[in-house]
């Protein structure tokens, strides 16, 4: 789960619900001064919002690019159905993130972080013509790493058995920090935390469906390996990580991105959410390659 660095949306940026054909979902998006150079979507991750690229608003609508970061359907300010899961297996929420490229207009520069690397990817798969490129950003080829597995399933059987604010206080209690039951899913080093970075943690994970949680928790303990499929797609793919992951080792994100003959990027500096933890590098690496693609 990223951390935002900062809540407040910057001048160039508004919130509001895109309208699908496969329904709303809370967005912020972010205008160039002139007119766009292209558009880009941005999925986020598992326990994750909008919010984690609000960073990356300003400084890739300075390099010329209209900038969307989207609610997956049951993330945060999205509405999703409780009471079934079916509506958060990873083909529908590739439908969605497809829905939602097409309501940008399509030829859309896409960006899945994490989890929404999986589902970007099998977005792509599905059908490849609403997109411009494909970046992967802090996501791997396939599940994620068993340690983070062991943690994932672990969440997974707490959201079955105790209601949502008790799986905060308890992922609370393990973790050692307030305000961060999910990080230590993914374990994201331990740090304080601003108290209203702490409020917003806490609703964006009291808004968040159970059931997307369970649904996408088995996705990334399951995932298999497509990356030779993704290969075949004549679109052109940028990787991008962190020197350090915790959810998918470095080694292996390189060796995807090799198979996926990608452009790759390394922030210095970075783990596992280089959206929220560099984001002026980030940025610029991502206008980069857009600009070539």
């Amino acid at each position: 789960m990223s951390r935002p660095p900062f809540l407040t949306l910057p001048a160039c940026a508004r919130a509001y619900r895109l309208a699908t054909s496969r329904g709303e979902f809370a967005v912020h998006e972010a205008l160039p001064a002139a007119t766009p150079r292209g558009t880009a979507l941005l999925v986020p991750g598992f326990t994750g919002s909008k919010e984690d690229f609000i960073a990356l608003l300003e400084p890739l609508a300075a390099a010329g690019y209209r900038t969307v970061a989207v609610d997956g359907r049951g993330q945060h300010e999205t509405e999703g159905p409780r009471g079934t899961t079916g509506a958060y297996e990873q083909a529908e929420l590739a439908r969605d993130v497809h829905a939602q490229a097409v309501a940008l207009g399509g030829d859309v520069h896409l960006l899945g972080h994490s989890l929404g690397g999986l589902i970007a990817r099998a977005a792509v798969l599905e059908d490849a013509s609403p997109y411009r490129s494909l970046t992967l950003m802090g996501s791997g080829p396939a599940a994620i790493c068993a340690p983070q597995q062991a943690r994932t399933r672990m969440l997974v059987d707490a959201l079955g058995a105790l209601d949502m604010d008790a799986v905060w206080q308890e992922m609370r209690r393990l973790d050692g920090e307030a305000a961060k039951p999910a990080e230590a899913v993914e374990n994201a080093p331990a740090g304080p935390v601003d108290p209203a970075l702490g409020a917003f943690l806490y609703r964006r994970w009291m808004a968040t469906a159970r059931e997307q949680l369970m649904t996408t928790g088995a996705q990334l303990v399951a995932e298999p390996d497509r990356t030779a499929e993704l290969a075949a797609v004549p679109l052109p793919k940028h990787v991008v990580s962190g020197v350090r992951d915790y959810v998918w080792p470095v080694p292996s994100i390189d060796a995807m991105a090799e198979e996926l003959s990608a452009a790759r990027t390394v922030i210095d500096g970075a783990e596992h959410s280089p959206n929220a933890e560099r984001p002026a590098a980030t940025a610029g690496a991502l206008a980069r390659f857009w600009d070539l693609s």
